[in-house]
């Protein structure tokens, strides 16, 4: 016949010796204890903690140990619900042996786990984050792309800024004392540019004023207008 409560004085006084920090026993009828279970530190010091809570029912280890999660740090619903899991599972296969110290181990490997997911989710986040910055710049360094819509659009809003200035200037002008011109008068001072050139030889009269000095007098030549190689336009074009 199986002394159930002598397993159990055993495999205490073991934990004890193997968890003297973190064990502490809360009761003795039913035998009811706690260990302190930490994950390795992470890559930036970080670590996940649980507290598990054991009690002895009368006939374990034929049956399984009560347990709950007594206190955490760090941790998320879904990594207790992963623990609790897990410690179903272990104990369903350990049945007839003392268990505790194999699921207060599986329950450190999964701490371990959860610290290395931790990790990876927040290069994963890194990555992303200099990802979204990389594209952010490329759009900003490539600008928008023009297509018809957004051309057209623009278009439009010129268009509308355009006529708004012009109406300004135009009050602008009224306020100032000057004539409305009619609406013939505003498309000619717009157009005014084609007509610039002309403004100005009109401005500048049409005489052109020639120093005489720099020709010779044409009776002072020796043409021979007979010379079928004579051309009047090349006078003067020799040196003395």
């Amino acid at each position: 016949m199986t002394d159930y409560a002598e397993e159990q004085r055993n495999e205490l006084e073991a934990i004890e010796s193997i968890y003297p920090d973190s064990f502490t026993v809360l009761s003795e009828d039913p035998t009811s204890f706690t260990i302190t279970v930490t994950s390795d530190a992470g890559e930036n010091g970080e670590t996940v903690e649980a507290t598990l809570k054991f009690t002895y029912v009368g006939k374990y280890p034929d049956e399984p140990p009560l347990w709950e999660i007594h206190s955490q740090e760090n941790l998320e619903d879904n990594d207790m619900e992963d623990i609790f899991t897990l410690l179903q599972q272990q104990a369903e296969e350990n049945l007839g042996m003392v268990m505790i110290f194999t699921l207060v181990t599986a329950v450190q490997d999964k701490l371990n786990e959860i610290v290395d997911v931790m990790k990876n989710r927040r290069e994963e986040e890194k990555r992303q984050k200099e990802k979204e910055a990389e594209e952010a710049e490329k759009v900003q360094f490539q600008g928008t792309v023009v297509t018809i819509e957004n051309f057209l659009a623009w278009k439009a809003k010129f268009e509308m800024e355009m006529a708004e200035l012009r109406r300004k200037k135009l009050k602008e002008e009224e306020q100032a004392g000057k004539p409305k011109l009619s609406g013939k008068q505003l498309f000619e001072r717009d157009h005014n540019l084609d007509t610039s050139d002309i403004q100005f030889l009109e401005d500048g009269g049409n005489s052109v004023e020639v120093d005489e000095s720099l020709f010779q007098d044409i009776e002072d030549l020796d043409l021979d207008e007979d010379d079928p190689n004579f051309d009047p336009l090349e006078m003067g074009s020799d040196e003395d």
